[in-house]
């Protein structure tokens, strides 16, 4: 049975939601998790009982908030961004209702299944956008449609994706938005997916090959070329811009899909995790002031600090404390970021991951 399809068969049986519900909260309090984030992709669209997906999807939540709610869990939801997507899934001002936080996935919006070639996640609409579904796919618009709709601030949570999407060009010398393309471009050497690749692959391509970086002025993003291969990405100036309008409209934060695809090794000369410390450095101290007393805090888990640990943090990279094997610590630059393993599990080196202290050596 496909996903959809077990989100659909689980949220319209009542006691399948109470089961559902009381097994999330027993795995979070036996691995010490301080959230639980439901990623269903779409209620009411595909491969359910898309009559009542949207209904259900309500008391899925409601049933999920009654249980994880006493107990100090967080409960977010991870949404389609776009109006003519989240219009279909969502009653916005009734899920408000019952989670904490609302994770906006403003990306994949355009990608290779387009007619024409378009950037993945642009900040603002362009001239090439001409009927009022293409005005839709920026991040702009799907952020305010969901303001519009009923979302508090203080519970939207933006996302940025730390990878691009590539085409084929038909045409070489036919580059920009709204141009033809064949289909998706190649696989990168990591990710392994045709259409798909990592920020690193990209700036891994930019050291060795000759590609032509542009500025899409209106759309406030860039892309990169090289004769028919064309991607489109976000670095460390367009994740400026976005970081700021998460600033200036005072939503609870940002996320990114996903840590990986940064450059984690620092490899392309901006230091480790280059897009995911712009967007920290811009976002994170104000927002988390505004919304401190809004919201319930993010995880205790996680904690920064704008000095490195000088026992831990030698240089650039991720350390376990010697005194804890359940802590962890990434350090980039001028800030560090400490973390707890859930209960049970110690940080291995060898992997980056936290695993069974059987399998680790400390």
């Amino acid at each position: 049975m496909k996903d959809q399809q077990v989100f659909s068969s689980v949220a319209r049986d009542s006691l399948k939601r109470q089961k559902f519900a009381n097994q999330v909260l027993q795995f979070c309090l036996d691995y010490g998790f301080d959230g639980f984030d439901v990623d269903w992709e779409y209620p009411a669209q595909r491969d359910g009982d898309i009559s009542v997906d949207k209904a259900n999807f309500v008391l899925l939540l409601k049933e999920l908030n009654q249980k994880l709610s006493p107990k100090g869990i967080l409960l977010t939801i991870a949404v389609a961004a776009a109006e003519s997507s989240a219009n279909i899934s969502y009653n916005v001002q009734s899920i408000t209702r019952y989670v904490d936080f609302i994770l906006l996935m403003t990306y994949d919006l355009h990608g290779p299944w387009d007619d024409s070639i378009g950037l993945n996640a642009p900040l603002y609409e362009s001239d090439a956008d001409q009927t009022a579904s293409e005005k839709q796919l920026n991040v702009n618009a799907s952020v305010h449609y969901w303001l519009r709709s009923g979302a508090p601030k203080n519970k939207l949570i933006m996302g940025m994706p730390l990878y691009g999407r590539t085409f084929t060009l038909r045409d070489a010398t036919q580059t920009n938005v709204g141009s033809s393309h064949t289909g998706p471009g190649a696989a990168g050497v990591y990710t392994g997916e045709p259409g798909f690749i990592g920020y690193n692959e990209i700036c891994e391509k930019k050291l060795s090959e000759h590609w032509l970086r542009i500025w899409e002025t209106q759309q406030q993003a860039p892309y990169v070329v090289l004769g028919k291969h064309w991607i489109s990405y976000d670095d460390t100036e367009s994740l400026t811009l976005k970081s700021q309008f998460v600033k200036d409209l005072g939503l609870a934060g940002a996320m990114v899909w996903s840590i990986e695809t940064d450059d984690f090794l620092g490899v392309c000369g901006k230091g480790k995790f280059p897009l995911l410390s712009t967007i920290s450095s811009i976002v994170r101290d104000e927002v988390t002031e505004e919304t401190s007393t809004t919201s319930r805090p993010t995880s205790s888990t996680e904690q920064i600090a704008t000095e490195p640990s000088e026992t831990i943090c030698r240089s650039d990279g991720v350390f376990r404390d010697p005194e804890d094997c359940a802590i962890f610590v990434v350090c980039s630059g001028s800030t560090f970021f400490e973390f707890t393993c859930p209960n049970g599990l110690w940080f291995d080196l060898n992997t980056n991951t936290c695993n069974w202290p059987s399998q680790v050596n400390c």
